[in-house]
């Protein structure tokens, strides 16, 4: 199941864009146990306006917009330290190698339009899909401007990494392939390795979702939440 079955396709799989390429994965570790531990609250939020994403080594597919829903935003916006570190993150991969941005910062109506439409489906099971919430101690994860929904791209190409983006399905979460040896399996582990290496913490039941500064990113790393709240800049 996805969030929009008729929505453009963005990806192409990992195994068919690799082949094509004629590349080679670099060597990758496997994924260590991931956890997704309570949550602590944002006490102090930090100051730091959302800036747009512009970087030659990575891609903004806008994939909300593309796929009609009415409350997506243009563009991708994120965090100012988010942003430069996954500048840093594109830049470590290899030569051919980028990222492709699905969804960063999303506005509360965003949120809940998707969460009603996720839950519309009544064997999704809870947790799946965050809540929304616009509450300054408790925010969605993608309105702190600090989460942020990618995946690699070869040669420009978005890859689908054994699923497509927004699979509600167990085989999205991030180790759903630990036991599957194949290009889909050590293409999730790059792409975990190269953002956790700067900073990221990953969502373990969406192979695409990364946090920094978060709730999420706190109980994870065990520090304090940076982020509350995030706003579009004012024009």
């Amino acid at each position: 199941m996805s969030l929009r079955p008729n929505a453009p396709g963005l990806t192409v799989p990992a195994t068919e864009a690799v082949a094509a390429a004629r590349v080679t994965l670099p060597p990758t570790q496997s994924l260590p146990t991931l956890v997704d531990p309570p949550q602590p609250q944002v006490d102090h939020p930090v100051e730091e306006a959302l800036v747009a994403v512009d970087h030659p080594r990575i891609s903004c597919l806008e994939s909300y917009l593309r796929a009609g829903w009415s409350e997506a935003v243009p563009g991708c916006l994120l965090r100012a330290t988010v942003v430069d570190r996954l500048g840093k993150a594109a830049d470590s991969l290899p030569e051919r190698w980028g990222l492709a941005i699905f969804d960063g910062w999303r506005p509360h109506s965003l949120q809940t339009e998707l969460y009603e439409a996720a839950y519309a489906d009544p064997e999704l099971p809870p947790g799946f899909f965050a809540e929304p919430s616009d509450q300054q101690s408790v925010p969605s994860p993608h309105l702190t401007g600090g989460s942020v929904d990618l995946t690699l791209c070869l040669d420009g190409t978005p890859l689908a990494l054994g699923t497509d983006f927004d699979d509600l399905t167990p085989i999205a979460h991030t180790s759903a392939l630990e036991g599957e040896p194949g290009i889909e399996r050590d293409a999730r582990r790059l792409l975990y390795h190269t953002m956790v290496a700067q900073g990221f913490v990953v969502f373990h039941q969406e192979w695409w979702h990364f946090e920094y500064g978060t709730r999420r990113w706190a109980a994870i790393t065990d520090r304090r939440a940076l982020y509350g709240p995030a706003s579009l800049p004012e024009s």
